[in-house]
């Protein structure tokens, strides 16, 4: 049987009926394992592994031991329960071994999960699980986590019930992070408020996001992003003396002040534009960029752009110029604009 879309989420949180095996199959592997740990939590609890319920077992080691599969499923646990054996990574050249076990499964044996690659509509087997009637075969896709998800997440994370604006927030963010980002995140959320019965905000979700940049590189695009001259060439002097790369220092400021000028020229403001930008900014960051573009505006943002580039371009050109030097000049007159 082949299963998608919301049945399939639906399946994968709660699999009701006995099956005989069940087929995960992706190109994003961190997706098909984020799904496969929540099936098999699912199936067996959390506790299968310590109670020897769950037997791994990969999918390379079974060309030299076929059998390895049906004495795992007809095998008699030392606890009680329902039991499974895992098998990773898959393929078509396994479909014989697959299919010889969903044949002879009975409903005592233990559930078997598989996890696979991309598999076209040609595979042999994804057809040995969709034909099987007691067998379920699921593609993952690269679709963002949707409410459901997020909530679930949430609840696993004793999260209290988020508010409106919180899940939207979280929506935004899961469509730029990939899903083992977004778990962390909601996990590291949970930690970041046990005990703590105030709503989520924005400044909550910010704290918990991953690091994206360094942070002494980012002390150094805010003070020429804020005027701020007299700390532009003491925090670039500090991070000469800790090895940064000029080249790194001039695309981290192009990089930030092209976010500036996306928000200065967005029609909706630059609030809108940060909250849909890709990654999402949220809380006190969000709060100091939109002030940033406000006080700058779209023509001399632009102008630091140029200086940039032409910075950019002279660092890898054939000649050997003083590189930190002239990454500060350039740090120092973006940081004048202001009073241009």
């Amino acid at each position: 049987m082949k299963l998608s879309g919301a049945q399939a989420s639906a399946f994968i949180a709660k699999p009701e009926g006995a099956r005989a095996g069940i087929l995960l199959y992706g190109m994003d592997a961190m997706r098909v394992s984020l799904k496969r740990q929540q099936l098999i939590k699912a199936l067996v609890g959390p506790s299968a592994e310590e109670e020897m319920r769950l037997e791994r077992i990969n999918g390379a080691d079974l060309r030299k031991e076929p059998a390895r599969v049906l004495d795992g499923l007809k095998a008699q646990g030392f606890f009680p329960g329902p039991r499974v054996v895992f098998i990773e990574g898959v393929t078509d050249g396994l479909t014989d071994v697959m299919a010889t076990a969903l044949k002879e499964w009975t409903k005592d044996d233990a559930t078997l999960v598989a996890t696979a690659g991309s598999l076209n509509a040609r595979s042999k087997l994804r057809k040995a699980f969709e034909s099987d009637p007691r067998s379920v075969a699921i593609g993952i896709y690269d679709d963002p986590p949707g409410r459901a998800d997020i909530e679930r997440m949430a609840k696993e994370a004793n999260l209290a019930q988020l508010s409106q604006s919180s899940m939207d927030d979280l929506l935004t963010l899961a469509r730029t992070l990939d899903p083992g980002e977004m778990a962390q995140t909601i996990e590291k959320l949970g930690l970041y408020k046990f005990r703590d019965d105030t709503p989520i905000t924005g400044d909550d979700i910010d704290a918990c996001m991953p690091a994206t940049a360094d942070a002494n590189l980012d002390d150094a695009v805010h003070a020429a992003a804020e005027g701020r001259s007299g700390d532009v060439v003491p925090t670039l002097k500090r991070l000469a003396g800790q090895g940064v790369n000029p080249t790194a220092l001039c695309i981290a400021a192009t990089r930030h002040f092209r976010t500036l000028h996306a928000a200065a020229t967005h029609p909706q403001g630059p609030d809108t534009a940060l909250s849909r930008a890709r990654p999402p900014v949220f809380g006190p960051r969000k709060d100091r960029l939109v002030r940033q573009a406000q006080r700058l505006g779209a023509a001399r943002l632009e102008r630091a752009l140029d200086d940039l580039m032409n910075t950019d371009l002279t660092l890898r050109s054939a000649k050997k110029p003083p590189e930190m030097a002239l990454v500060e000049r350039a740090f120092i007159r973006i940081s004048m604009l202001r009073r241009s």
